[in-house]
């Protein structure tokens, strides 16, 4: 028998409930706990490939408080060396994700595209070089100091990447979250899930 206009109104009041329901709960889920992200570049080759795709928490460093700039939620410590952040450019507010290599008080320093902390050659078992040629005042300078408030953040796949070299120190204001884990990847070039890749932390 086909339905009646009762029937049609009850099911679209069950539908609005659900619909209600599930806005409460991610909502506040994507504003101040997890998102998910997707890698547009190659910059952080090969740690994050093209087609990956990852949750970053917003606890960690706490959750940025929409529509009030720099102004944040107490989070469980700042960003670390080593840690994947993602962050607002400070020149032109691009999303991006790359790697925390210094924070502030610490000094940097850039030898021929070896980097150096405090003095001490960094350990980056991580990194992709593509050209053997450095390029002044990029792959060769310092040591600056990091400003405290900020952090020095490089891309995996140093020849290849717009990072801290380029824009300067980032300010904790506008990082978001921090990469935690890969939840899919897809091979852009032979339209495949990379299937060992999934679950992947980071």
């Amino acid at each position: 028998m086909p339905r009646t206009r009762e029937e049609w109104n009850a099911e679209g009041r069950e539908w609005g409930k659900t619909i209600v329901i599930v806005l409460i709960i991610f909502i506040p889920m994507i504003t101040f706990v997890i998102q998910g992200y997707r890698i547009p570049s190659g910059s952080m080759e090969d740690t994050l490939l093209i087609g990956d795709f990852l949750f970053a928490d917003k606890i960690t460093y706490g959750a940025r408080i929409p529509f009030i700039d720099g102004k944040r939620l107490p989070g469980l410590r700042d960003p670390e060396p080593g840690d994947i952040v993602i962050f607002k450019s400070p020149r032109n507010g691009e999303t991006l994700i790359k790697r925390c290599v210094a924070v502030g008080g610490q000094t940097v320093e850039m030898r021929k595209k070896i980097l150096f902390v405090d003095g001490v050659k960094a350990e980056e078992p991580f990194v992709k070089l593509t050209s053997r040629d450095p390029i002044p005042r990029i792959d060769t300078f310092g040591p600056i100091t990091i400003k405290e408030g900020t952090i020095f953040c490089l891309g995996d796949n140093r020849d290849a990447s717009a990072d801290s070299r380029f824009f300067g120190p980032v300010d904790l204001s506008l990082v978001i979250a921090k990469a935690d884990v890969l939840y899919f990847s897809f091979d852009t070039k032979k339209y495949l899930p990379r299937l060992k890749r999934i679950g992947k932390l980071l």
